[in-house]
């Protein structure tokens, strides 16, 4: 393979091969010039790039860009030191015209005013601005690993909500290590600055000190004229590598600190100079500091008219925004004149509106998130939960149909199935939810609320609180996700009144396309379309996908021929099914753990449902066996174990039924479902004196 070079790729070897020849290799001061100009541009550059950034990820070279500088810094002393003792006795030139310009510059004259003003520089740097930068780079990297799990866990609800994708998960978990990896390089890049400070100042008492000497010694110098040049010399040497150290660390500090989305200029103007009245309270006191007498009146007045006169500028703007007419307001006048038109118009059919199959009205405060033109966050997710649906259940819901209500609560939302609501909640734009897991370690303020698709204790909380929310072991999501999750939940546990019969035919259309043949011999001339339906139901019902509908087309095909009975052919498929539903319920496991009925009551059960004709059980026991599961679940659920019960097949539908409309997670299996290469493991018995786990 022939050798190509990659020069971007040699751009770091190269640099650092440079800066280390610094340390050992003597120097022009032509060449000193070029290197210490070199560096003030690199540091002017990271500069601008910090405030240009919007996240702190979008600049995550930053802690090798400190690393690298600090040593190029360090470096360009090394050389000019040794170039300042060797020819420093020839004049101020002698260590490059840089050097000289700015100790000119600083000192402008007076040698003491000089070492001072660097002294304070150094300060600046050292005490002020990169020891606060630390600390924030510390706090931030403390807190970003606390709320680690709580990302985890708010990436791991949306990708079971079917709002975002493997991929997209796999995304978001990297940048979350990202985030901690960068403010732990941060807080540790800190610590180069803070040297580098300390360094600048030991050089240029090395310098002195040491100039001084070598020009008293060896050159034959009067003590004042070498205490000048060397002064002049140590002074400029040292401000010309504390100006750009002073700009990384303002660099520094500017990406650690930074808070939201926007760029640094937006955030400034849009919250310091938005609001006309602090413009004019200001404006005022700077108007009164302006009249007390042997005060500056003209710079005050006119800093007041300044401001006084921009508050009027953005009291305008929004007078004339204002002026607008509300997007709800319009839209309600729209639909009274439409009203008024159609009062005029002849009774007809398109009068009578169809039920939707899946509805979601919202209040005119939430509406942006359902609106095309503002890009609403919400259609995209509604995309995704019934792409997520129809990958996982194996049939494709129907659409849902939007539509703002304006009897309802501002923030309110509805979820209809079939023109009956199912689900209502709040949702409140710009804030976050934060839901509480059972196991947070602090309170926040804001508006309790019941999280509604759990019915977990949650908080509506301000925006910039979401870190500290996550710290505390909160859960915390956005407006959209909080209706998303809503609507994928009742989706998923609806399904099956969703299968219609118009998705059933569009099933069958699509299976068509790859088995053609299977779907013309056995709909509809073995298998009615109707008892289909009601067979995929029951599945959908039993919690059970049906992507599998070549296994079920075939099972029903072979037994449809001796019954007719629904459960009868749910209960066959479901054997024909019988690995897809282990899976299912015991994903990659060997052994199963289940519950079994006690012999007494499996006996008790067989003989009423054939007394009963396969009937409702008594209510005694009925309500002793609701009991006993709802413990046994309880219990195995605490040790992380699935509530699957285990009977004969003549009691699996009764159970069921009867079990799931209580404890939607109980799971009632035959023995008949369960595969050969399958062993079981009994974990809990039901029924007898009382349940054990």
């Amino acid at each position: 393979m022939p050798f190509r070079l990659n020069l971007s790729s040699m751009a770091g070897p190269i640099l650092i091969l440079m800066v280390l020849t610094l340390f050992i290799l003597p120097l022009p001061p032509i060449l000193l010039d070029l290197f210490f100009t070199f560096n003030i541009a690199i540091s002017i550059i990271v500069l601008m790039v910090a405030i240009n950034t919007k996240e702190p990820l979008d600049f995550s070279s930053f802690p090798v860009v400190l690393l690298m500088t600090t040593l190029l810094r360090l470096a360009l002393n090394v050389a000019s030191t040794r170039v300042i003792l060797t020819n420093g006795h020839q004049g101020d030139a002698a260590a490059g015209k840089v050097i000289e310009s700015f100790g000119h510059f600083l000192i402008g004259g007076n040698i003491a005013i000089g070492i001072v003003v660097f002294v304070i520089l150094t300060i600046i740097n050292f005490v002020v601005i990169t020891k606060g930068a630390g600390r924030i780079a510390e706090v931030s990297a403390r807190f970003t690993l606390d709320a680690m799990p709580g990302k985890q866990m708010a990436i791991d609800a949306d990708l079971n909500a079917g709002l975002i994708g493997e991929e997209d998960a796999r995304k978001r978990r990297k940048i979350i290590a990202q985030e901690a990896d960068f403010f732990g390089s941060m807080d540790g890049a800190s610590k180069f600055v803070r040297g580098d400070a300390v360094a600048g100042i030991l050089i240029i008492v090395i310098n002195l000190v040491a100039g001084i000497i070598v020009g008293i010694l060896s050159h034959d110098m009067a003590f004042a004229e070498a205490g000048k040049t060397y002064t002049l010399l140590s002074i400029g040497d040292g401000l010309v590598a504390q100006i750009p150290g002073l700009i990384i660390s303002t660099a520094a500090g500017i990406v650690v600190s930074r808070v939201g989305d926007d760029s640094l200029s937006e955030q400034i103007l849009g919250q310091m100079f938005s609001k006309p009245t602090t413009l004019y309270i200001t404006a005022a006191v700077i108007g009164l500091f302006g009249l007390i007498p042997n005060m500056p009146h003209f710079a005050f007045l006119l800093m007041a008219s300044g401001i006084a006169f921009l508050a009027w500028k953005l009291e305008q703007k929004e007078k004339a925004r204002t002026a607008e007419p509300e997007p709800q307001v319009a839209a309600a006048a729209q639909e009274a004149q439409r009203a008024q038109e159609q009062q005029t118009q002849e009774v007809g059919w398109h009068d009578v509106a169809p039920v939707d199959p899946v509805g979601l009205e919202v209040g005119y405060r939430i509406i942006p998130l359902v609106d095309r033109n503002q890009d609403g966050e919400l259609l995209r997710r509604i995309r995704g939960i019934r792409k997520k649906i129809a990958q996982d259940l194996g049939f494709l819901v129907p659409p849902i149909h939007i539509r703002d209500n304006l009897e309802l609560k501002a923030n309110a939302y509805r979820i209809q199935l079939k023109g009956v609501d199912v689900g209502q909640g709040e949702a409140y734009l710009g804030q976050l939810l934060a839901i509480n897991p059972g196991r947070v370690m602090g309170a926040l303020p804001g508006t309790p609320t019941t999280d509604p698709t759990f019915g977990l204790p949650a908080t509506w909380i301000d925006a910039q609180l979401k870190e500290q929310a996550q710290s505390l072991g909160y859960t915390v999501v956005d407006a959209s996700t909080v209706v998303a999750t809503h609507i994928s939940n009742l989706l998923q546990s609806h399904a099956a009144e969703l299968l219609g019969r118009e998705e059933v035919q569009q099933l069958l259309d699509h299976m068509s396309k790859e088995f053609p043949k299977l779907v013309e011999d056995i709909v509809p001339k073995l298998v009615p379309i109707n008892i289909l339906q009601k067979v995929l139901q029951n599945l959908l019902d039993e919690g059970m996908h049906i992507r599998d509908m070549r296994t079920i087309l075939e099972t029903l095909a072979e037994h449809v021929t001796k019954t007719m009975d629904v459960d009868e052919l749910t209960s066959a498929t479901r054997v024909g099914l019988g690995r897809a539903i282990i899976h299912q319920l015991f994903p990659g496991e060997n052994e199963l753990q289940v519950i079994a009925l006690d012999p007494g009551l499996e006996q008790v059960l067989l003989q009423a449902s054939q007394g009963r004709g396969g009937g409702g059980l008594e209510p005694g026991l009925a309500e002793t066996l609701l009991q006993q599961a709802s413990q046994l679940t309880e219990q195995l659920e605490n040790q992380g174990l699935n509530s699957v019960l285990i009977t004969p097949a003549q009691l699996r539908p009764l159970l069921s039924r009867f079990l799931r409309r209580s404890i939607p997670q109980f799971r009632v299996l035959s023995h008949s479902e369960i595969p050969d290469n399958k062993t079981i493991r009994i974990v809990g018995v039901l029924g007898g004196r009382g349940a054990a786990a």
